[in-house]
């Protein structure tokens, strides 16, 4: 797992708990926290993704 990789998953994992922590409480979360949350997952799923594919594949190296 690259660097980048583990720290889009690291700050998806915290603003993903930061959500969960406003839904137990009642409070409306913020756009911006929202946004951070939805852009971090794909660009961490995506990076996981190409970073498996380029390690397992033969053909692309």
């Amino acid at each position: 797992m690259s660097k980048t990789a583990l720290g889009l998953l690291i700050l998806t994992v915290l603003s993903g708990a930061v959500l969960l922590t406003d839904v137990f409480h009642g409070d409306q979360s913020s756009a911006v926290l929202k946004c951070t949350f939805a852009l971090s997952f794909c660009a961490s799923t995506v990076a996981l993704a190409l970073g498996r594919r380029i390690k397992f594949d033969p053909v692309l190296r």
